[in-house]
């Protein structure tokens, strides 16, 4: 259609042919269905019509008319194009010689569609508000909660789905890869390992992807969708590409009848019909001259060449295809060699058939259905048949009687033989006594052919002399299999020069020997090898008029070739036609023999419609082609597939495989399916497609979908630029071979001698060619090609700049063209073929700095779009100037400084996003599998300084941020922490120039805000313990109303207030209040008796130390300073705070009354944790690494431990005076003062009158109630254990010696009564309560305490006699009673 025909006989039954079809619609004998449906629209008015309209339609309506008239002829055009493709990918379905279906390509996955995002979107909402029965722990639901933000949720997820690039499977490695680092980074536990825990949270997902979906019928439907995906039958790729082409299925089913589709001999012919077409074809172009361009005109010569050397191959593949699948014998494969352009001459011999080369095999079977006519043996008498193919084996039937012959007994037979000889024998058993063998009752002889009938038919036997029975006959069948290799047989009538040189009937077997061999055998009966053959190669046969002076046959046609030919004839016209077709698939003849009576009957009746007579119509081939024809299809079954442009029709059909591919359920990402590879590959072998034209192709529509939104793997894209890129350039080193010949050709040693300059220089041209050939055979190119056509090299640079700007493009937006790191491996192979693109040619590589230098920029503009987008989604306003920002129209439309840093650390949220997410995904894409980086060790430093530019954009916009803020407020340093805690741990960019940049835009705020802090907590030390009340933070926090505990856990810290103006700044910071620490004090610190301002004061530090350390300053020697500057601060306020309690301690004491009235007060209780509090937060605000520890740490530990034993000294003396002055009062009743008897004479007195229990001892339980009181006070008040025993024991020490003091010195007095009541009773209960304080025995059986104990048992014993009694206060009974306890 699109190019002449290769033969001048074609190219004029071409033109006879268009010419009928020309005339076909003015005789109305043929309309194609599209035509007839049209037919009212007016394809061809006449011009009679349009003469005899009265008006002329308007100009508008004419050219409205046109349009549609060439848009239908448009689709009709079409249309046509795609039957006739339709044709040819039909053929290569139908038998495939050159290609198979691979089964070695990646499965293809599911495509997600929206529904089932949507779907899986709904599924795991479900399952974070509980909707399910899956059980879960804290960590995976706070796993998938994240998953479902970041990756479900995302705008680039989406558009991926849109594009068709995500699967079930890319979820699933998504969130696997998620998990992963989580799960790495939770505590090791007990018997259960980290890959136990995966899986576990794996089958949780898949439970939850899946939801309440059956899996059972979700792996059925994945199976058969893997099964369709792997390989294909015939009848699933005819509807696949009736879908691809838009064929209708009566269109299929009519072409595929007419074409036969389902005989394999016809699609042998028809192949080996269009082999020799290609030959016929490039033999004209060398004739013709009429070459492709080339890039250089020695090519020329070598095109012809590649097409031959292409048919040499396919003939070779169809020669290996096998004659006879799953016969017994192989038969002999032979090269074809009555072409002398593919085979040399000098093999004709070996090519010739001798007879033994024709072998044959036939199975038969031989069925006895039972015998007629036996009527002369007794009913009771046993007959039985035998069956025998002559020279093989005998079987026999089973025994029957005679009254009922019958068996259906089978024999199967192998023979050798074409026309072999079947004896059939009935037998009897013999009944004398001496009888050797059973008798012969008949026989029959048969001779069976493939083509006999093959139901059951009576044969009448032969009856031997001793049966009477002379109407004997048997029922039999005999069914003769044609073996593959047979492709006609029958009887013929037959005369030749050099064989069958009788006209004789003979019987003729057409046996194929191999895909290019065919012979024309005559046998006779009992002979397996011929007696007489003919090799078909290079007749041509046809139909012909009766020979006269041949007496026998009826219907003749013969077979032709150059110096020879032989006369056929059969007894019918039926037999005839069918020799005729079988030898023409035989020949591979382009030439199409025609039947005499369809001939007869075209002419008569003038029309294409005509049908044949009955007896034609009768086969199968015929009628379908006869309906075929009455659809308008026989112009596409009979067109001459040589005589089309199959590089034109092959790019239509890649185009349209490849959207019918992007548009089904999988995720091809650009690559077809086996079953669509192997179509196409057939088709560019059979049809001589040139793969470089193919590849060109494919890349240009792979391209356009990619442009278009499709997701297209750049690993396909590399391997068909580097096809393409291997044929341009080829693989030879050194100059591009399409050059200009720029180098002298040596001259052989014969041309140099001889003496015809003339003939030295044709043979010095002629060797320069030959080894120019040689230079250009030695390019070795994927396609075995040695020839370039320009439009080639024209379309691969352009193909190749426009793969250039769509990699780079890629490069650019790798964040949404290859989200999470999907599809796998594509960026990678995106960075492969783009350094493969950049070369020059594929021998010389491009330097890395080259490649380098092209990502590098393509990655600086990355970084812009990345912020920009993410600007747009943070909805963050950027300052257009400082012009706004001063105009007093706009100041109330500003943003305020504290809604900018909002956006401002929301901005950095989203950036620090960002980068983790290109760190996991984007940074690993130039490392192999096997952990390989070779290829790409640029890649990460690439990533590094694309990240750096990424954060130099975000860098602008904090600064302006920042700038606005007030010097008065210190809310930034969250954002700083923010940044730091992720820069800081990122092995790249900590240090880096943002990093750097931060540091340096902090540092300053850092070192004010230390000043400020440490001036505010010094003041309000000052402050605080002037106005100290001493009440415990308990007592104070009690009172104050309940409020929400803050999230102690937050990974920001609260940065502290400064609460107290300070002296020479110029901030104004708000008034501290009396007491400023939060009420939720008691849920940070376990000490909660400590004074407000104390507990302000180390809240303070301890925030303060904790913001510092928290900030985790990138800088050591930065952070050093700071953290010393931070410890020294510290340790001056609690050393400031512990000399400051022990004064106020000193002054409450010194205050306090001296008598058994004095109460310990909770504010002396709470000075002595002030002490407390102030070593144990010492241990932890003043504590430096080594020498520095000593410096600090040991310096208030000192200082605390003096002031500690001060304050129990104050105490111990302030115990010592109070029983100082109850020993004071008593001393009055020293023996021998006037003061004594007059007390002693008033007592005695009032015991008279009034009931006095116990006189005197008032004094005793005062100061027992005072110690008492003063013991439970401290032991509850005072947290430190250690000082309580120290007090006690000094306490109990001091007072004992203060008795054993007072009673030595009264040593040679005799105690009044009272006296020894009143310090038996305060020695009793002393001993007693300090011992149930936990005052160890040793301290308590000191050496002064046994002196008073036995000063006062003696004078108690003295008292007895002389008073007569103690009234029940003894020494012993306090003896009694502590062993009691």
């Amino acid at each position: 259609m699109l190019d002449p025909s290769s033969s001048e006989e074609e190219s004029d039954g071409i033109v006879e042919e268009e010419s009928k079809e020309a005339m076909a619609p003015q005789a109305g004998s043929r309309i194609s269905p599209s035509r007839t449906s049209e037919s009212s629209g007016g394809l061809a008015p006449s011009s009679s019509r349009s003469s005899a309209r009265p008006t002329s339609p308007s100009p508008s309506a004419v050219s409205e008319e046109k349009e549609d008239l060439e848009k239908l002829h448009r689709e009709e055009e079409e249309r046509k194009k795609k039957l006739q493709l339709y044709v040819f990918v039909m053929r290569c379905i139908a038998y495939p010689f050159n290609a198979k279906q691979p089964t070695d390509m990646a499965r293809r996955q599911q495509k997600i569609s929206k529904q089932q995002l949507q779907q899986t979107k709904d599924r795991f909402q479900a399952f974070l508000n509980g909707e399910t029965q899956i059980v879960a722990d804290e960590a995976f639901i706070n796993a998938v909660q994240s998953y479902s933000e970041v990756f479900l949720k995302s705008d680039r997820v989406a558009k991926m789905v849109q594009s068709g690039g995500f699967s079930a499977n890319d979820f699933r490695e998504v969130f696997k890869r998620h998990i992963e680092k989580r799960v790495r980074s939770l505590p090791e536990i007990d018997g259960l390992s980290k890959e136990t825990v995966l899986s576990s949270w794996m089958a949780k997902f898949d439970t939850i992807y899946r939801g309440d979906e059956d899996p059972r019928k979700a792996q059925q439907r994945m199976t058969a969708s893997a099964a369709s995906e792997l390989i294909l039958s015939k009848d699933q790729l005819y509807e696949m590409f009736q879908n691809i082409l838009g064929i209708k299925k009566f269109e299929h089913q009519l072409l595929y009848q007419a074409c036969q589709l389902d005989n394999l001999d016809e699609q042998a012919a028809q192949i080996r019909r269009e082999l020799d077409g290609r030959l016929q074809m490039a033999d004209q172009i060398a004739r013709g001259g009429k070459f492709p361009k080339f890039v250089s005109k020695e090519m020329e010569a070598m095109y012809i060449e590649e097409l031959k050397s292409s048919v040499n191959q396919l003939m070779a593949n169809l020669e290996s295809m096998p004659v006879s699948k799953g016969g017994e014998f192989k038969l002999q494969k032979l090269k074809r060699g009555h072409n002398t352009s593919i085979i040399d001459m000098g093999q004709e011999d070996e090519n010739t058939l001798s007879k033994s080369d024709v072998v044959l095999s036939f199975t038969l079977e031989v069925v006895i259905m039972e015998v007629v006519g036996l009527k002369s043996l007794a009913p009771n008498r046993i007959v039985y048949c035998t069956m025998e193919v002559e020279g093989g084996e005998k079987l026999q039937t089973d025994q029957a009687e005679a009254s009922k012959p019958t068996w259906g007994t089978q024999g199967d037979f192998t023979t050798t033989h074409p026309l072999p000889a079947v004896k059939v024998k009935l037998f009897t058993e013999s009944t004398g006594v001496l009888a050797l063998e059973d008798k012969e009752l008949g026989r029959v002889v048969l001779h069976p052919t493939p083509n006999s009938p093959k139901q059951s038919e009576l044969h009448k036997m032969t009856v031997t002399k001793a049966c009477p029975d002379q109407d004997l006959k048997i029922k039999l069948a005999i069914r003769m299999d044609k073996p593959q290799n047979m492709k006609h047989c029958g009887y013929l009538w037959a005369f030749g020069k050099n064989v069958w040189k009788r006209w004789k009937k003979r019987f003729f077997v057409l046996v194929q020997v191999s895909q290019y061999t065919f012979a024309m055998c005559s046998y006779r009966e009992k002979k397996s090898e011929p007696q007489e053959l003919l090799q078909l190669d290079g007749y041509t046969v046809d139909y012909s008029d009766p020979q006269p002076g041949l007496d026998g046959g009826r219907a003749f046609f013969n077979a032709v070739k150059e110096g020879d030919t032989v006369i056929f004839a059969s007894d019918d016209e039926q037999d005839r036609i069918l020799w005729v077709q079988a030898m023409y698939r035989a020949t591979g003849q382009s030439h199409k023999p025609v039947p005499p009576t369809q001939v007869q009957k075209l002419n008569s009746k003038g029309g294409a419609s005509a049908q044949m007579d009955a007896p034609i119509s009768q086969f199968s081939g015929l009628k379908d082609a006869d309906r075929a024809q009455k659809h308008g299809m026989d112009e596409f079954i009979s067109a001459n597939p040589c005589s089309y442009d199959h590089a034109s029709l092959f790019e239509m059909l890649q185009r349209l495989t490849l959207d019918h591919r992007l548009n089904d359920t999988f995720c091809c990402l650009g690559w077809f399916s086996p079953g669509q590879v192997f179509v196409l590959d057939e088709y560019c072998a059979r049809n001589g497609v040139r793969g470089c034209h193919r590849h060109l192709c494919y890349l240009r529509d792979l391209l356009e979908r990619a442009e278009n939104g499709a997701i297209i793997d750049p690993t396909l894209l590399h391997y068909s630029f580097a096809f393409c890129a291997s044929h341009v350039h080829g693989n030879r080193e050194g100059s591009s071979y399409w050059g200009p010949l720029g180098y002298e050709a040596p001259v052989s040693p014969q041309s140099s001698q001889s003496p015809d300059p003339q003939a030295a220089a044709k043979r010095a041209y002629i060797f320069k060619l030959r080894q120019r050939k040689k230079s250009f055979q030695s390019e070795k190119r994927p396609d075995g090609l040695s020839t370039v056509k320009v439009d080639e090299k024209e379309r691969f640079e352009d193909i190749k700049e426009k793969l250039r700007v769509i990699l780079e493009n890629h490069i650019v937006n790798f964040r949404y063209f290859f989200p999470f790191g999907r599809p796998e491996g594509a960026l990678k192979a995106t960075l492969s073929l783009l350094e493969r693109v950049l070369m020059k040619d594929i021998v010389t590589p491009v330097p890395p700095e080259e490649v380098k230098g092209v990502i590098r920029k393509n990655l600086e503009q990355a970084a812009q779009l990345n912020y920009q987008r993410i600007k747009d989604y943070a909805k963050i306003e950027v300052e257009k100037g400082q012009k706004d920002q001063k105009d007093p129209e706009n100041v109330g439309r500003l943003v305020t400084p504290a809604k900018k840093l909002e956006e401002t650390i929301r901005l950095a949220e989203l950036v620090i996003e960002v980068l983790q997410q290109n760190q996991e995904h984007h940074a690993e894409a130039a490392v192999t599998s096997s952990g390989d980086q070779s290829a790409f060790a640029w890649w990460t430093d690439l990533m590094v300084e694309h990240a750096e530019n990424f954060l130099a954009l975000y860098a602008i916009d904090m600064d302006a941020a920042l700038e606005i803020q007030s010097p008065e407020s210190w809310d930034s340093f969250p954002l700083f922490q923010l940044l730091n805690d992720f820069l800081r741990t990122d092995y790249y960019l900590c240090n880096g120039k943002f990093h750097k940049h931060l540091q340096d835009l902090y540092a300053p705020l850092v070192v004010r805000y230390v000043d400020l802090m440490e001036s505010s907590i010094a003041q309000s030390i000052h402050k605080g313990f002037e106005r100290e009340s001493w009440e415990p933070v308990k007592s104070l926090t009690s009172n104050l109303p309940n409020v929400n505990l803050p999230n102690v856990n937050l990974q920001i810290p609260k940065v502290p207030n400064l609460p107290v103006p300070v002296a020479g700044l110029s901030v104004n910071l708000p008034q501290m209040p009396s007491f400023s620490t939060p009420s939720w004090m008691a849920a940070i610190y376990d000490s909660d008796n400590g004074s407000g301002t104390s507990e302000d004061l180390f809240w303070k530090l301890d925030a303060l130390q904790t913001f510092i350390r928290d900030l985790h300053w990138p800088e050591e020697e930065f952070a050093k300073h700071l953290e010393n500057r931070i410890k020294l601060m510290s340790s001056n306020m609690i050393e400031n705070c512990v000399k400051r309690t022990r004064m106020a301690f000193e002054s409450k004491l010194t205050k306090s009354s001296k008598s058994t009235d004095f109460r310990i007060s909770p504010s002396l209780c709470t000075m002595f944790n002030v002490m407390v509090d102030a070593k144990d937060q010492s241990a932890k605000l003043c504590a430096m690494e080594m020498g520095q520890e000593k410096q600090f740490h040991s310096q208030i530990d000192e200082l605390i431990e003096e002031s500690v034993k001060d304050m129990i000294q104050l105490l111990v003396a302030k115990f010592v005076a109070i029983l100082e002055g109850v020993l004071a009062k008593i001393s009055r009743y020293d023996e021998g003062t006037l003061f004594s008897s007059f007390l002693s004479f008033t007592v005695k007195a009032a015991s008279k009158y009034v009931d006095v229990p116990k006189p005197g001892m008032d004094v005793a339980d005062g100061y027992v109630t005072f110690m008492r009181h003063s013991q439970d006070m401290l032991r509850e008040k005072v947290n430190e254990e250690v000082y309580i025993e120290r007090l006690f024991d000094q306490w109990y020490t001091a007072t004992m010696n203060l008795l054993g003091t007072w009673l030595t010195e009264r040593m040679d007095q005799q105690l009044h009564v009272y006296q020894l009541k009143i310090l038996i009773r305060i020695t009793k209960k002393k001993y007693r309560d300090f011992r149930l304080q936990g005052v160890l025995d040793s301290t308590l059986n000191s050496k002064m305490y046994e002196t008073v104990r036995n000063r006062l048992t003696v004078e108690e014993a003295t008292a007895s006699v002389r008073e007569g009694g103690m009234q029940g206060i003894s020494m012993k009974d306090s003896d009694e009673e502590d062993e009691e306890d």
